[in-house]
């Protein structure tokens, strides 16, 4: 069945790699803004929408992570974070998203007094209030955290023992993300260990800002996932006609299974690519690696998990089963428990079935 952006829009989908400050409503982040005294981008909801595309759609990396000292300065508050936690579960729900992880680094939360640990609470609380309001509406999603670390920053042996506390209470594990050239994982490696000895996982942004070495060392500090991954297809040669050959690390990651968080929209912004159909993830798919598509910042790059599903199903000439396949995947890779997962799957198959 041909994909139509209505039926993509009404399928059920797994979220994996999603920032919760690069997903404020941009009339939350006015509401915010004028209770807290703060100047805010523009007047009203359609100038703030605006002054973040714009501003996050420069072609660099480094100019795109600008726009979240915005949107992380309206966030150092317990009532702001709970909000924009719980919304967020609202706007997963409008989107048919039934599992999502938003990942977002508490270290960056405590200009106004929090501890992580409060930071943290904050997030849990405003997710489950929205989880138990959608499930209400008949709309039920599972919204996990993932607690980010910050690449240049020293490594807290304090965030991983908040992690690890957390572990079965709303948290599943970590994420390392900002500048990625220059700032490797293996600083952070102990602490991941930690984190999995604990039982949480570990996903880290790679193949964004950098090439197939970053991927290496991120798979060597204990990845499962790939942020974006998207510069794999530089380990990948094609001869045409579908015959590719896999580089060393494309290789380990098609044997492991390791999913890779593919964020076209916000790769485009930052210069990785002029145009989504331009975008590696066709050569990443062609190839058979694990593929996930997710928004990363919906609010910087003006779009939705439906969006970016279809955007991509356009330009790889997908069909309905290709949609599933995908959603499947993200499941698999889910940091959730095994009995969330299986709730998952049957709600894909269920949910696909109808369409």
């Amino acid at each position: 069945m041909t994909l139509s952006p209505d039926l993509v829009r009404l399928s059920p989908k797994v979220v994996l790699h999603d920032h919760l400050d690069g997903g404020l409503r941009p009339a939350t982040v006015l509401d915010l803004a004028r209770a807290q005294g703060i100047s805010a981008p523009g007047s009203t909801a359609d100038e703030v929408a605006d002054w973040f595309f714009r501003t996050a759609d420069s072609g660099s990396l480094t100019r795109y992570l600008e726009t979240f000292d915005v949107t992380v300065g309206l966030m150092q508050t317990p009532e702001a974070l709970q909000r924009v936690a719980r919304e967020y579960v609202e706007d997963m729900a409008s989107d048919h998203v039934i599992y999502a992880e938003t990942r977002w680094a508490p270290q960056q939360h405590a200009a106004g007094g929090l501890t992580m640990a409060e930071a943290v609470d904050a997030v849990q609380a405003g997710l489950d209030e929205g989880m138990a309001e959608v499930a209400e509406l008949g709309r039920p999603v599972v919204v996990n955290q993932l607690i980010t670390m910050m690449r240049q920053l020293d490594p807290d042996p304090a965030l991983a023992v908040l992690v690890t506390e957390r572990l079965g209470h709303g948290v599943v594990g970590v994420d390392l993300a900002g500048p990625e050239a220059g700032f490797g994982p293996g600083r952070f490696l102990d602490l991941f260990d930690d984190i999995a000895e604990a039982g949480g996982h570990v996903t880290i942004h790679a193949g964004e800002g950098d090439g197939p070495g970053s991927i290496r060392a991120a798979l060597e500090c204990g990845a499962e996932r790939l942020g974006h991954g998207a510069r794999l297809a530089e380990d990948i040669t094609s001869y045409g006609s579908g015959i590719l050959q896999l580089g060393e690390v494309a290789a380990e990651v098609l044997q492991a299974a390791i999913a890779l968080e593919v964020c076209p929209s916000s790769n485009v912004q930052t210069g990785l690519c002029p145009s989504v159909g331009d975008h590696p993830v066709g050569l990443l798919w062609q190839a058979g690696l694990p593929v996930t598509i997710s928004p990363d910042n919906r609010l910087m790059s003006r779009t939705s998990a439906s969006r970016e599903l279809s955007l991509t199903g356009e330009a790889l000439g997908w069909e309905l089963e290709d949609l599933h396949h995908v959603a499947v995947t993200a499941a698999d890779a889910a940091f959730c428990d095994e009995a969330t997962r299986e709730i998952i799957r049957e709600r894909l198959d269920e949910g696909f079935a109808g369409l």
